[in-house]
């Protein structure tokens, strides 16, 4: 039975395990982005994102609750300077976890755990697409791809005259 496990061990005695999620805690929040197995990823997440949520109230309180977690005090800077301005006005959910597959030695299955502000694939310019049906999509393209058909032989250059 599993009656009051809340969190994945990790297979690891308590301090390891503390200092493990530091440690990679850390290293996204210098790096924005880190690989490592789905579980450990899983567990990251939920260690990261409070202390990402405390960080957007910049006091002393929470920047000493903060390190108490990390114990880095370049990656409670980093934290506090640049990432809590990115992520002001999101809600919540600060990373992304993506699966990548297998590893080849044992076969873990991995994932790419980055903070989500920080991708431009995903989010270019921190601009959201609006939403459109398909419907007014084509229309709009043919309507336009009709009317640049018809202008562009309707335009032509003046012809050069000899002298």
């Amino acid at each position: 039975m599993r009656h009051g496990k809340k969190f994945n061990h990790l297979g690891r005695k308590t301090a390891h395990r503390k200092a493990m999620l530091s440690n990679m805690a850390c290293s996204l929040i210098e790096h924005k982005r880190i690989n490592t197995t789905v579980a450990k990823a899983k567990a990251l997440r939920k260690y990261v994102e409070p202390l990402i949520t405390k960080s957007k109230n910049d006091t002393t309180h929470n920047r000493r609750i903060v390190f108490s977690y990390l114990r880095d005090k370049y990656a409670v800077t980093e934290l506090f300077k640049e990432i809590s301005v990115k992520v002001a006005d999101r809600p919540g959910g600060y990373l992304r976890i993506i699966k990548l597959g297998n590893r080849q030695g044992d076969n873990a299955s991995m994932a790419m755990v980055e903070l989500v502000d920080y991708n431009e694939l995903y989010n270019p310019n921190g601009k959201k697409k609006k939403k459109t049906t398909r419907r007014g999509k084509t229309k709009k393209v043919e309507a336009v791809v009709v009317e640049e058909t018809t202008e562009a032989p309707s335009t032509s250059e003046p012809e050069a005259t000899e002298e």
